[in-house]
């Protein structure tokens, strides 16, 4: 009897040092990677990839193509130094293994602003949307309202919290599916549209309508549809089993990119690319040559869905960088502590207040200045893949090369591969530079960056040590 008192107190005492890191609940594989389609499908790709297809016409799909390889390359970066990883790290860990501690705060704090400044956009978008019904409703109380409900999901805990995001990732999946068989039917003739818009066709004589520099400019906005696959890197900590981080990250990026050039491909079928506009949804110009009733309101339920499901997920994102930064020293070590559910409450406290800051200048700023940090949250997330590629590049020769251990993941061609996606990250960005918003916000990142870096030797200074 003493033995088994002896031994539950052992199992309590584990379980209580596990909540205090965070580890209490874990994930399964497949709903990691419904988290992370969750996360990555928002509202940017329901509404803004009529941008997209506006600059390149149907040659959109071969961006989207281009995007899914570079995806899937930064995902296998990651997993490779995953599974060599003893410990539970994230990416901002790897660079500062990589290349010394001043990258891996600069890593960590870019990616926190981004998350940040991504949130407050998906805010601004879900209030919008909402004023659709209830057009007297004030902005700023519906923003609080979908600030305070994210929030809360983000306090329910781990196990709660995949739980609701793989709902949200199924209303999203299952839209876009339904959209595919949509298409389906209307390329074998079962339905017809009833409008006079003009079929798309994606014929190979108008897949550049505007040449190669209108499909390179609109490259760097069809990556940002994919800008989100770090959330499941920095969630990989929360799977039962770590090992399964590559086929939850790999499977994710290769349903989305799937799922988005199958839409896309029917999109440009349905309607002519002339009719897209940026000001409202490619999809509901597309639905609409077939009079698919309410289609309104039906959109506007997936955007909500969407932008809504996008923010929480950045929310639980930019906390576990925090809580990473809190660890490390590189933000207050107050913020790495945890409660019961395993929620790290100030973090997410932290990240609340700023997003409430945000949402106060999005009100003070003109649209355009606003519309140009938004940009530079994108670029900044990009940047963030160049760093995951670089690490692998520069940490790989340090592992142990033996497929029969269980732990073993080699990324395909690499070194070379990484080189490769460091390339295509560093055309998309460049093409940025030939458009003014794009131009505007990637000086602002680099801006950014640079204060980043200032405040890493400003830290070091204050605080009288040095970081290595």
């Amino acid at each position: 009897m003493r033995n088994e008192h002896v031994v539950k107190q052992t199992i309590q005492h584990r379980q209580k040092q596990k909540a205090k890191r965070g580890e209490g609940h874990k994930l399964h594989w497949w709903q990691l990677s419904l988290i992370g389609i969750g996360s990555i499908i928002g509202a940017g790709f329901f509404l803004g990839t009529g941008l997209s297809i506006e600059r390149a016409g149907p040659s959109v799909l071969i961006d989207y193509l281009i995007a899914g390889i570079v995806a899937f390359l930064v995902f296998s970066a990651f997993a490779e130094m995953s599974v060599h990883d003893k410990e539970t790290g994230s990416f901002r860990k790897y660079a500062q293994e990589a290349f010394g501690r001043p990258l891996g705060f600069m890593s960590g704090w870019m990616y926190w602003i981004s998350g940040i400044l991504i949130m407050a956009s998906e805010i601004t978008a879900l209030a919008l949307f909402t004023q659709y019904w209830f057009p007297a409703a004030p902005l700023w109380l519906l923003m609080v309202l979908y600030t305070a409900t994210g929030i809360g999901i983000n306090l329910l805990g781990v196990r709660n919290f995949g739980t609701i995001e793989s709902l949200f990732a199924v209303v999203k999946i299952a839209t876009l599916i339904g959209f595919i068989v949509f298409g389906l039917l209307y390329l074998f003739h079962f339905i017809h549209p009833v409008s006079s818009v003009e079929s798309g066709g994606v014929g190979f004589s108008q897949w550049f309508p505007h040449g190669a520099m209108g499909s390179w400019t609109a490259l760097i906005f069809v990556l940002f549809s994919f800008g989100g696959i770090a959330v499941v890197g920095l969630m990989s900590s929360e799977l039962e089993d770590k090992n399964d981080t590559p086929k939850s990250g790999i499977a994710m990026v290769i349903a989305l990119a799937i799922i988005y050039i199958l839409s896309l491909f029917f999109i440009v079928s349905m309607v002519t690319w002339a009719a897209i506009s940026e000001d409202e949804s490619p999809f509901v110009t597309a639905l609409s040559v077939f009079h698919v009733p309410y289609i309104g309101s039906l959109f506007n339920i997936i955007l909500i869905t969407a932008a809504f499901s996008t923010m929480v997920g950045a929310m639980f994102s930019v906390t576990k960088v925090i809580v990473s930064l809190g660890r490390d020293g590189d933000a207050p070590s107050k913020l790495a502590k945890f409660n019961k559910k395993g929620v790290a409450v100030r973090a997410l406290g932290l990240n609340g207040f700023a997003l409430g800051v945000m949402i106060f200048i999005s009100y003070i700023l003109p649209d355009k200045v606003y519309e140009y940090l938004t940009t530079a949250a994108g670029i900044m997330l990009l940047l963030n893949w160049v760093v995951i590629l670089a690490s692998q590049i520069k940490t790989r020769s340090r592992y142990e090369e033996n497929p029969e251990k269980k732990t073993y993941f080699k990324m395909l061609g690499a070194p070379f591969s990484s080189y490769l996606g460091i390339a295509l990250i560093a055309f998309a960005i460049a093409g940025a530079w030939f458009q003014d918003s794009e131009r505007i916000g990637l000086l602002i990142s680099i801006a950014i960056i640079m204060i980043i870096f200032a405040g890493y030797f400003g830290a070091k200074k204050f605080a009288g040590h040095h970081l290595e």
